[in-house]
């Protein structure tokens, strides 16, 4: 009786699982707003927001508000120390999750280049699930070119994620885009984000289009 029931709720999560999975090549809509504010010459604080649109774009599946603060040790090296608040949609649920993460960036700009190498060491804490530590590692160059007499960033970014709890790695991000400037203190982003991730050993793709919108005073 036991082992029935045990393959009657195992059989349950898997159909749940399944009810929320999105395809093998979903488009996806991300869009993230931030605000950040120079304390001095050398470090800032700054404000996130974003949210996910998934199943063609068509349902709000993740949220998340970042708060941060940066500082700039040289031109070529900075930390940052940030707290992250996700809300995730899980087996038709939002369930919360809180990330604090430390930054080490690497800059150098070699030939009118613009290389940035960005470390982050994640702590995740569920209430539903055992508590990980992750670590990503994105790498992105970018340059200004003048297009129409308008000043453009096109950039290539990778990133991988690292799940600390047993070392696999389970996600990659490839970013293509550009960046522009509204006016002096509102810059902006498009780009096109292909997203790798591996759930129960099995890879899968996400298609997504990406805008950011970003205030600097």
């Amino acid at each position: 009786m036991k082992k029935r029931v045990f393959f009657i709720q195992l059989l349950i999560l898997q159909l749940c699982v399944s009810a929320y999975a999105y395809d093998d090549g979903d488009f996806q809509v991300w869009h993230t707003e931030n605000q950040e504010k120079k304390i001095n010459g050398h470090s800032k604080v700054s404000l996130e927001e974003e949210v996910r649109f998934a199943d063609d774009a068509s349902e709000l599946f993740y949220h998340h508000y970042d708060a941060g603060y940066q500082y700039d040790l040289n031109k070529h090296f900075s930390l940052g120390v940030n707290y992250r608040q996700v809300y995730e949609k899980k087996q038709g649920k939002f369930k919360e999750e809180n990330r604090p993460h430390v930054n080490a960036i690497l800059k150098f700009s070699p030939a009118g280049m613009k290389f940035e190498d960005r470390n982050r060491l994640e702590y995740r804490h569920f209430a539903y699930q055992e508590d990980s530590w992750r670590y990503r590692n994105k790498f992105s160059v970018k340059k200004t070119v003048k297009f129409f007499g308008q000043e453009l960033q096109p950039f290539l970014a990778d990133e991988i994620f690292l799940n600390l709890n047993g070392i696999d790695l389970n996600r990659n991000r490839f970013y293509s885009g550009f960046g522009f400037e509204i006016t002096k203190i509102a810059k902006a982003e498009v780009f096109y984000l292909l997203q790798s991730s591996k759930n129960s050993g099995e890879w899968n793709n996400s298609n997504i289009l990406g805008t950011k919108l970003k205030l600097v005073f």
